[in-house]
């Protein structure tokens, strides 16, 4: 399936502000689940922009605008193809706990099964994985949907419960939050179970039909949980979903901490307003094949020394 994505950020600042340096992580992942063709990042004030990949291979645009404004608007545009996934088993077998285990140690699980900043064991968790029942009495995969499955039965979709900074205590408590929420509780008693499990921001394509939760003009965040011969599995909570053609992955991390898609300051004594547009539409297969060869990609600085270098040598 292929995609059309557009990604209006805008901040208004109450006074002028001398300066502002933002990471932007919006452009979508090219793996095995997916092809970004193509993506543009237009800002403005204008400002020169470095890209590179961090430790995850997530794409960071990196920019900084020195001089007084009063408004940041950051534009991003991406063509993505994603690609369907193999289908999943009803259940995994029980053995699939042995070789799991041996995964928490492995350097590319490890962090994954630890605490992060947003996903952490609290006793209102505790709580929450004795009263859904949530242990190692069935399948890897059974739990996991489960999981998914319990969350949306249990927690109401509320953009007023939460903000963005809550611990996951928030949600727990009042029964309610947003994408973000569900996706940080998840991965928290996945990893009880000792299940890799990493956070994912994007976005997700609504059909005609469709009954998501979220809006239509917002992003979107959910979870991937990696079950050995299986590999990395998108689970949604937030809409009950096994995730599919429908659900485009810009960036994974430990938790919502690790993925913004935006994070920077300003030189100023200003308050801010933030406002975001999202639309998501599919794109014609036969005009996309033949504009392929035209599609441009990013420049990729290697590491951040690099990056910073070629800034210098910019100004």
């Amino acid at each position: 399936m292929f995609y059309k994505i557009f990604h209006l950020t805008k901040f208004e600042y109450s006074e002028p502000v001398t300066e502002s340096v933002m990471e932007v992580r919006m452009s979508p992942r090219t793996d095995k689940l997916q092809n970004c063709l193509q993506f543009a990042l237009d800002l403005k004030p204008s400002a020169k922009c470095a890209v590179f990949q961090d430790f995850y291979e997530n794409y960071i645009h990196f920019f900084d605008i020195p001089k007084k404004h009063t408004n940041l608007e950051i534009k991003a545009e991406s063509v993505v193809e994603v690609f369907e996934p193999k289908k999943l088993p009803e259940t995994v077998g029980a053995d699939a706990w042995n070789e799991i285990d041996k995964l928490t140690f492995h350097e590319d699980f490890w962090e994954f099964t630890q605490p992060s900043h947003f996903s952490k064991p609290t006793d209102a968790l505790g709580s929450l994985i004795r009263e859904m029942d949530i242990n190692r009495n069935e399948d890897a995969l059974s739990v996991l949907r489960k999981i998914n499955s319990s969350l949306f039965e249990k927690f109401e979709y509320s953009q007023d419960a939460t903000e963005v900074d809550s611990p996951i205590d928030e949600a727990i408590k009042k029964r309610g939050g947003v994408c973000q929420d569900f996706a940080n509780i998840m991965i928290s008693m996945a990893r009880e179970l000792k299940i890799p499990c990493r956070y994912v921001s994007g976005y997700l394509f609504h059909r005609d039909d469709d009954r998501s939760h979220i809006a239509q003009d917002a992003t979107h965040a959910w979870v991937e949980a990696f079950l050995p011969k299986f590999g990395w599995i998108g689970f949604d909570p937030t809409n009950n979903l096994i995730c599919a053609e429908r659900h485009i992955r810009v960036a994974v991390g430990r938790d919502y901490r690790d993925v913004p898609p935006t994070r920077g300051i300003f030189k100023g004594n200003a308050d801010s307003k933030l406002s975001v547009a999202v639309r998501v539409a599919t794109a014609d297969q036969r005009e996309i094949e033949t504009k392929k060869e035209t599609f441009s990609k990013p420049m990729i600085f290697q590491n951040a020394v690099q990056r910073q270098a070629e800034i210098q040598q910019q100004q």
